[in-house]
């Protein structure tokens, strides 16, 4: 029994570290491209702008000396010259960060062709390609292939959402049955599941069930989704996880890695980020929490019994 009750907790750590790393791994991708992308921006700016790019390579190999050896080799005159294109050729902004890595950037760099290379970026983002199955696509000339091509290729952008807590209750009121009791997660979600149609009334309107204990394959391992939700009107999917306990900071770091993944799996290039609601207990009382980006809203969730 202790042997069971040991591992149970260790592994509990093990789950929690596996799932901080994948966020935090998810964060610095997207770090590391706006770093590069705000290099290759004051590269240009120090050159005196983009027409004066021979002076800006003398700029460069000087600084290609210095930046070394203090930090590497990541920022020698190859690299920094890429960090200027990366900026020339993406004035908007870094593309992608939690989709493309700078291992996808790197192979899209030496395109030239503005439509051609938004091409081979939106392919990545529609079909989650691997930085080896990009340069596969690229080998095998997909977008010459083409059979009719766009006067003009726009990178993917998501819709602006509609704000979230439109249309939502506070608090939410789900009836339990005269002899029905709530007192473990399973049990919370097979209610949930029982009521289906009054969830989703008070959480708003245009959600629909996709499936409960969605499974998520990262790597070798496997990872639950309490429920999955999709909503119509608001054009994203709604991870729902259930926390019979008060809100951890990690319970944050667990369901945004669960969003960015369905976000990198299974959403479409139409389809705005996931959203997602931890569903914890305070004193006696439930509170659904919506997390969107780096925002939580809590709202109050209420247990009642029916009538008798």
């Amino acid at each position: 029994m202790f042997y069971i009750n040991y591992y149970t907790e260790i592994e509990n750590y093990i789950k929690k570290n596996e799932v901080s790393k994948k966020v935090r791994m998810l964060e610095e991708n997207q770090s590391t491209l706006e770093n590069y992308w705000n290099i290759g921006k004051l590269l240009v700016e120090a050159q005196g702008g983009e027409n004066r790019a021979k002076y800006g390579n003398g700029l460069i190999k000087e600084w290609a000396i210095q930046y070394p050896e203090k930090y590497g080799r990541g920022y020698d005159a190859t690299n920094l010259k890429r960090y200027r294109q990366f900026f020339q050729q993406f004035q908007k902004g870094a593309p992608m960060g939690h989709q493309l890595t700078w291992s996808h950037i790197r192979e899209l760099l030496p395109i030239k062709e503005e439509n051609k290379r938004n091409y081979y970026i939106n392919l990545c983002v529609e079909r989650n390609l691997s930085k080896r199955e990009l340069i596969k696509e690229i080998k095998l000339n997909s977008y010459e292939r083409l059979l009719t091509k766009p006067e003009k290729i726009e990178i993917v952008v998501p819709i602006e959402k509609e704000n979230v807590l439109r249309n939502m209750k506070n608090p939410i009121v789900l009836e339990l049955n005269k002899n029905e009791t709530v007192s473990t997660e399973h049990e919370l979600e097979i209610c949930i599941l029982a009521k289906l149609k009054s969830f989703f009334k008070q959480l708003g309107e245009g959600f629909c069930f996709v499936e409960n204990q969605y499974k998520l394959m990262v790597g070798d391992k496997s990872y639950y989704i309490d429920i999955l939700l999709f909503n119509i009107n608001l054009n994203c999917y709604v991870v729902v996880e259930l926390k019979l306990r008060e809100l951890r900071k990690e319970d944050k770091a667990q369901i945004e890695f669960y969003m960015k993944t369905i976000d990198i799996q299974i959403k479409k290039n139409f389809h705005n980020k996931t959203i997602g609601i931890i569903i914890s207990k305070q004193q006696d009382k439930l509170i659904a929490n919506f997390v969107s980006s780096d925002m939580i809203i809590p709202l109050t969730y209420v247990l009642e019994k029916e009538n008798a």
